[in-house]
């Protein structure tokens, strides 16, 4: 199945009230493997996440063949700029374009400007280029959305834009990341690791995360966020990795 929505949020449980643990994007497919009330238990095959949603009618997956590349990208109900909608979708989700106008593209009966579009295969050779566009985006537990995201979802937001696996939460992307680097060797694009916290070196000196104590996402010095976390939750720096 494929998700329709900007965006989905994946509970824990079965209940509105549970912890939201991911979110699907417009384009993300997944799996059905239990029916419970008005509830999916689902599986989400970019990640193999498991989790509850909604139930509604959703479409059959089909083969993208571009991906947002834009924060924000704005919808219209025809190829012009004066005909927009509020739905917009968040950087990284996938569409089928179906028609081409002016420098407009079609999907799904809605229009999307060309300039916010990237090909499907397209990556970057600097894998966290544009990571600023996340910053003041609002700290949300779960989230990968410009309404909201975490510190390991804006992580794998920007690997699976460039067509790499990466699991959702921190702890396994330091499992799975193996090229270990020491804090005097750190460079850019590398990842830092503490307990249930994760963030991307965007120099030698400096970072990037979405900081739940700040609520939203930030860049910061690397020595003064190592401090600072150590002194207010008394979390050490576990793991340095790089991208291979």
């Amino acid at each position: 199945m494929r998700n329709d929505l900007s965006f989905i949020n994946v509970h824990k449980k079965a209940n509105i009230k549970s912890e939201v643990v991911t979110q699907l994007l417009y384009g993300d497919t997944f799996k059905i493997i239990e029916k419970k009330r008005s509830w999916f238990k689902i599986k989400n095959e970019l990640d193999c996440y498991v989790g509850f949603i909604k139930k509604k009618k959703f479409p059959s997956n089909q083969k993208n063949t571009h991906k947002i590349c834009k924060l924000n990208a704005i919808l219209y109900f025809k190829p012009n700029s004066k005909n927009k909608i509020k739905k917009k979708l968040s950087f990284g989700s996938k569409i089928k374009i179906i028609k081409e106008k002016n420098k407009f593209c079609k999907f799904d009966n809605l229009w999307i400007k060309k300039e916010d579009l990237k090909k499907i295969n397209y990556k970057t050779k600097d894998i966290f280029k544009n990571i600023n566009k996340f910053v003041n985006i609002r700290y949300k537990w779960g989230g990968k959305h410009f309404a909201g995201v975490d510190c390991s979802g804006l992580i794998q937001l920007f690997v699976n834009f460039n067509n790499k696996y990466c699991p959702r939460d921190a702890k396994d992307q330091l499992k799975y990341f193996k090229k270990k680097i020491e804090l005097k060797n750190i460079k850019k694009n590398d990842l830092i690791f503490w307990k249930g916290h994760a963030a991307v070196a965007i120099s030698k000196n400096n970072l990037i995360h979405a900081y739940g104590p700040f609520k939203k996402t930030v860049k910061m010095p690397i020595g003064k966020t190592i401090n600072r976390i150590y002194k207010t939750a008394k979390l050490k720096v576990i793991g340095i990795r790089r991208i291979s």
